[in-house]
């Protein structure tokens, strides 16, 4: 594939993603947590950088788009853990244990939890939740930006 071809993949599968996120909250009702909130946002950059990356020529770029999709991707694996419950999340958005709370402390937690928790799967389709489907995709999309990277080489 060509390097022009290569970015419209990645940037047009960070689009995807975004969108497709933004279509569960806004169309499907499905309110993000802190961390899905986070893996929006190096996907916004990986768009715009593909953007540049389009009329502006060479390997940085691409290598940034990799950099970018590799950092959601990431974030990706690292909610999958707390949705798994294989390590904590951060404390503004699990939940907490509540042996040795006074009610008055149980309710303080109680009230004070997010209305969405990054603990809990919201979504999932054959089993993997949408930071797994995030982690996997974005992983791919690594690689289309380091073929774009290279085919930039090959270019020049």
């Amino acid at each position: 594939m060509t390097r022009k071809a290569l970015l419209i993949v990645a940037t047009a599968g960070s689009a995807a993603l975004l969108l497709g996120a933004l279509a569960f909250q806004y169309l499907g009702g499905l309110a993000p947590c802190h961390l899905c909130l986070q893996q929006r946002w190096p996907h916004a950059a990986a768009v715009v950088i593909g953007a540049l990356a389009m009329v502006i020529p060479g390997r940085l770029l691409p290598y940034l788009g990799a950099l970018a999709a590799a950092v959601t991707s990431g974030l990706g694996l690292y909610h999958t853990g707390v949705e798994q419950h294989w390590w904590q999340g951060p404390t503004t958005c699990t939940s907490g244990g509540i042996e040795n709370l006074t009610p008055d402390q149980l309710m303080d937690q109680i009230m004070g939890a997010p209305l969405v928790q990054c603990d809990q799967v919201a979504w999932d389709m054959f089993g993997i939740s949408m930071a797994s489907w995030n982690m996997l995709i974005s992983a791919g999309l690594v690689l289309v930006w380091l073929l774009a990277a290279r085919a930039s080489r090959a270019e020049a």
